[in-house]
């Protein structure tokens, strides 16, 4: 075993004990699970194939739908039903939804204030728009920006994901400002963004850089002065109107 699966074994098992992988998902999940109940119908926009396992809410809701560009979708294991298409133009009337959910989708789009007005048209007066996105101002979304996207989809074949479900970002729907603005645009109210630094997942093959990467994240989470250099935020916004 070499010095850095030493350093990441001891590292995982002691400090990072209950950060498990995906553990962001878990958020997001939790959050997602606040707002669903029987009589509710959900929206995954940007559903995919069905990789992530904590967005599965199938059973858990009257309805569950997902929206993707990728036609792996429709086979999605985790959907009663399954479309193919863009969160610019969903496929779903007006109010048909009481919650949407996107999971690490805000970073991959071109056009967000598009996407938001179509997630307000879909959303029942009262409905809820609930997002996980990396922070723009976190440090692996710096650097995310300024590398090509070949060296993404090589750095995270390393870590075990497929080239095929690794997407360009663009980091235009990933501040509070920039969600306070394009919620303004669409008509939906921001109820709160909230951030979270855990396991310094993209630096964890390496023995200095997860030592580093500890720092920061022991810095960021000693007060909430910091929190808008956390690595992910959730959001909730909120469409007006309902009992």
């Amino acid at each position: 075993m070499s010095i850095h699966d030493r350093f990441r074994t001891w590292m995982d098992a002691g400090r990072y004990r209950d950060f498990e992988t995906r553990w962001d998902d878990r958020l997001l999940r939790k959050a997602v699970l606040e707002e669903l109940g029987p009589n509710r119908d959900l929206l995954d926009l940007g559903a995919g194939a069905g990789i992530v396992p904590e967005m599965s809410f199938k059973g858990l809701a009257r309805r569950v739908c997902g929206v993707d560009p990728d036609p792996r979708v429709v086979a999605n294991p985790y959907l009663d039903e399954g479309r193919e298409g863009f969160g610019e133009r969903i496929p779903w009337d007006d109010d048909s939804f009481d919650v949407v959910v996107s999971d690490n989708v805000l970073e991959h789009l071109d056009d967000p204030a598009s996407v938001f007005r179509e997630v307000h048209r879909v959303l029942r007066p009262g409905g809820v728009f609930l997002a996980k996105t990396p922070n723009r101002w976190h440090y692996v979304a710096i650097g995310a920006s300024v590398t090509p996207h070949s060296f993404h989809q090589r750095f995270n074949a390393a870590r075990g994901r497929k080239s095929v479900d690794t997407f360009p970002t663009r980091y235009r729907a990933n501040s509070r400002g920039q969600l306070a603005r394009l919620a303004e645009a669409s008509g939906l109210c921001l109820e709160s963004v909230d951030f979270f630094e855990g396991r310094p997942e993209y630096l964890r093959r390496w023995a200095p850089a997860y030592a580093v990467g500890a720092i920061y994240e022991m810095i960021v989470n000693t007060s909430s002065v910091f929190a808008p250099l956390r690595v992910v935020l959730v959001a909730k916004l909120r469409k007006p109107g309902g009992v």
